[in-house]
């Protein structure tokens, strides 16, 4: 067989990009999908190149039966990359927010990890008997993961905590040479940005953050479809699963300048103050009236 990888969550966006890059590069990909119907469509689109596993990272029984399923088509060989990029984006300011939704997040976009990488990682090598070079794991991140943005705390904590874990991770699988690489995009143009229109801003309406939460959707909003092309994290993703030598951490932005390295270089108290100024999450914004909803410049993405 050719070189393998599992990329979780393939069905859109970022996932379903990489499934494509990788299998034109050559890689046989198991592609992790929840419904029969993306399935199907995986199949019809890129044939035999891809093999669908139904899969959810909240249920360890289905990652279990999905590694079993890639266990018998690899034999004895190495899987060569997991890539972990299944999760979602739970937004709200979080004096208010459900926690129930924050126990979401988590469970899925870090524990899901973690349930991924125990269940496939006998296969990248952590196991006697597998033949051919340890493989390597791809953790899907975000700017989130670095610069926590007003609003969107849930998924910038998921992914503060996926790096970290991906740092313990990287020195415990070096045991058995399985590398680790972070990539953390910026804003990148998939459905997830479509998403923010169903966010129900209302029901925060008996407390102060509607105007400015109005402010960061539309935002959202306006900045998303002008994002990389998820095809460029497909790229990376495979620059990262083949370079002899990868980088441990990609941070793939748009506008990199403005969106990454001025932030990243200013004391982190002037970014806060910009960022409170533009949305209006100062003390003397409290009770404004301003609910256009019109999209302020902000110094990163979140």
């Amino acid at each position: 067989m050719s070189q393998t990888a599992v990329v979780t969550g393939a069905s859109t966006g970022i996932g379903h990009a990489t499934a494509k890059v990788l299998t034109e590069k050559g890689f046989h990909v198991f592609a992790g999908v929840r419904k029969d119907e993306d399935a199907q469509r995986l199949k019809a689109e890129l044939g035999d190149r891809v093999t669908p596993l139904k899969m959810d990272v909240t249920d360890a029984a289905t990652l279990k039966a999905a590694a079993d399923q890639v266990r018998a088509a690899l034999g004895q060989s190495t899987l060569d990359g997991l890539v972990c990029n299944a999760g979602i984006a739970v937004a709200g300011p979080l004096l208010h927010i459900d926690i129930a939704e924050v126990d979401k997040q988590f469970d899925i976009n870090v524990l899901g990890v973690l349930r991924t990488v125990q269940a496939f990682a006998p296969l990248l090598g952590a196991e006697d008997g597998r033949i051919g070079q340890p493989g390597r794991i791809v953790m899907m991140s975000s700017v989130a993961g670095k610069m926590g943005m007003p609003f969107v705390g849930p998924y910038a904590a998921s992914k503060h905590a996926l790096e970290g874990l991906t740092k313990s991770l990287r020195k415990e699988l070096g045991l058995y040479g399985i590398g680790c690489v972070i990539i953390g995009p910026g804003a990148v143009a998939t459905p997830i940005w479509d998403k923010a229109d169903e966010i129900d801003v209302e029901q925060y309406a008996g407390t102060d953050y509607v105007p400015a939460m109005k402010r960061v959707m539309a935002w959202m909003q306006d900045r998303g479809p002008k994002g990389l092309p998820p095809e460029h994290i497909g790229r990376r993703v495979h620059d990262a699963l083949t370079n002899s030598s990868p980088r441990l951490r990609y941070a793939e932005v748009p506008q990199r300048l403005t969106n990454w390295s001025i932030p990243r270089l200013l004391p982190e108290k002037v970014v806060d103050a910009q960022v409170m100024k533009q949305i209006g999450l100062r003390p003397e914004d409290r009770g404004e009236a301003r609910t256009d909803g019109k999209p302020d410049k902000t110094p990163s993405d979140a």
